[in-house]
């Protein structure tokens, strides 16, 4: 028996699904209209590859609606674990903070092609919420906001990172017991400033070694607030390359001094990679090759979990193939690849902050890219050409 309430959300219910249903009447017949219009064209397997008209729109936000459970209770996790392990990959070597190059990258566009001497660091963090010391393991070569993200990574594992504490939001503390405690950051007065090159601070600038004790406290406002790092960090995805003090004519640097330069950011992206900096790109792709496994294999696994309106709209693709006679198979798998694949999981593949709780840096977004771009070759049935 319905009660009152039940009586109450009845009409609304009623609006609800009506609109729904209205919706999806639309969806449908705005698609077979898109069909007969591009069968008529040169290249109709073209069709859906872009978002311009209004029935593509509705298609992705339809995907959107549909797929939402499926995001969140099953493929969800998986993303989860293939950012992570990039990001882990990424963040065990050399980053530069001004360039976002990395000696762990998949993508060649942002591997580090200088050798860096660096040492791993083992720093014990002491924070007010937890009764142990935390163990981290840093870069010598981190500059102090990195080193501050990675902390702050190792403190608030289990908490979203909205709810975090950014790295602007804290300062460095390096204490010496009896010998009281020294506030790292990446530019203070101890920094090196040659022939108009001003260097990040880094760990190894500080001296800092092994079982050295850090915390974070809240950020005390100081002359350096508005350096070079302050509003463009490693946690930042607005490009800092080739920063500089316009007012004192300095220029800041990381790991490798950038030329900004026309001429020279043409040669820096199209220079060849050196043999041994090849296999450090072909060896984290193979580091992370289980996570990109895991996750394609989600994805792309017909399912009785798999939402009902995948299959309803790939059999009015097939249907509408064959009504209009096209004998190409590869035409009807271009409509259903650029359907769900290409307009659903490369976006989130790209930017998985749009379903997770995450800081997508620079560095991690172009390895993304990298995978995403991998997706979309695979779905083609067109022959590739191996690059380098």
């Amino acid at each position: 028996m319905l009660t009152n309430s039940s009586w109450c959300h009845h009409p609304m219910l009623y609006v609800v699904l009506s609109f729904v249903f209205f919706c999806f009447s639309v969806l449908r017949a705005l698609l077979l209209q898109l069909i007969e219009k591009s069968v008529n064209t040169k290249h109709p397997q073209l069709m859906l590859r872009r978002t311009e008209s209004v029935v593509e729109k509705m298609l992705t936000n339809w995907m959107a609606l549909s797929m939402y459970d499926y995001l969140k209770n099953e493929a969800g996790s998986s993303l989860f674990l293939l950012f992570s392990a990039i990001k882990h990959q990424v963040e065990k070597g050399p980053v530069d903070a001004i360039t976002h190059d990395a000696r762990y990258s998949l993508s060649e566009e942002r591997l580090l092609r200088e050798q860096i001497d660096y040492s791993i660091v083992t720093v014990q963090v002491v924070h007010e919420d937890q009764d142990e010391k935390i163990v981290c393991r840093v870069n010598d070569c981190d500059a102090t906001s990195q080193v501050k993200a990675k902390l702050l990574d190792a403190v608030y594992k289990n908490t979203p990172f909205s709810l975090r504490p950014s790295i602007h939001d804290v300062d460095l503390e390096w204490r010496h017991g009896r010998g009281g405690h020294l506030t790292l950051a990446d530019e203070d007065l101890t920094t090196k400033t040659i022939h108009g090159w001003r260097r990040l601070n880094t760990l190894r600038h500080y001296g800092v070694k092994d079982s050295a004790v850090m915390s974070l406290v809240t950020k005390q406002n100081d002359s350096f607030s508005s350096n070079c790092t302050g509003n463009n960090s490693l946690n930042s995805v607005s490009p800092i390359v080739g920063h500089y003090d316009v007012e004192q004519g300095l220029r800041y640097w990381h790991l490798v001094k950038y030329q900004d330069d026309q001429s020279n950011i043409k040669d820096y992206n199209h220079k060849s990679i050196p043999e041994i900096f090849l296999t450090r790109l072909l060896s984290t792709k193979g580091t992370v090759q289980k996570f990109v496994d895991d996750f394609l294999t989600t994805i792309l696994t017909a399912n009785e979990r798999l939402p009902p309106a995948v299959k309803w709209l790939f059999d009015l693709l097939d249907e509408a193939s064959a009504a209009h006679g096209i004998l190409d198979p590869e035409v009807a798998h271009a409509w259903k690849s650029n359907s769900l694949p290409l307009r659903f999981w490369v976006n989130f593949i790209k930017n998985p902050d749009f379903v997770l709780d995450i800081q997508k840096t620079q560095v991690v977004d172009s390895c993304l890219s990298v995978i995403a771009q991998t997706l979309m070759d695979a779905c083609s049935t067109s022959e590739h050409r191996l690059g380098k």
